[in-house]
């Protein structure tokens, strides 16, 4: 989307901000989830201007990428995490900032599940 200004440019204020979402996925054909997992979880930032176009967009991208989302549950933004006493490290808050300067999903951490800890495959 291109804007074209003709007056003195003035900086829009985002309103966008990043939400933390716990993603469970099921299995799906092409998923990438490892041989013998039920599903998985993605711990993921997710930008948008609110919780619900965040889920949105986070569920069609990961729709795209194969993955079968099963359910979301939301942990609110840095500011609502913090004020709730999560400790958040500074990786996590450097993905976060990804998340909000592209505009984007990213995927902070996949952890597969298994029916049985012996289906493991390494």
């Amino acid at each position: 989307m291109s804007f074209f200004v003709t007056d003195k440019p003035k900086k829009k204020k985002s309103r966008q901000q990043v939400y933390t979402l716990l993603v469970e996925v099921g299995r799906a054909e092409n998923d990438g989830l490892p041989k013998g997992a039920t599903g998985g979880a993605l711990m993921i930032y997710a930008s948008g201007v609110d919780e619900a176009e965040a889920v949105r967009e986070t569920v069609k991208i990961l729709k795209q990428a194969d993955l079968a989302p099963l359910d979301v549950s939301g942990y609110g933004t840095l500011a609502e995490r913090e004020a709730e006493g999560h400790d958040i490290g500074d990786e996590d808050r450097a993905l976060m900032q990804r998340a909000l300067d592209e505009n984007s999903v990213v995927v902070a951490q996949m952890t597969p599940f298994y029916d049985d800890p012996e289906q493991r495959v390494h």
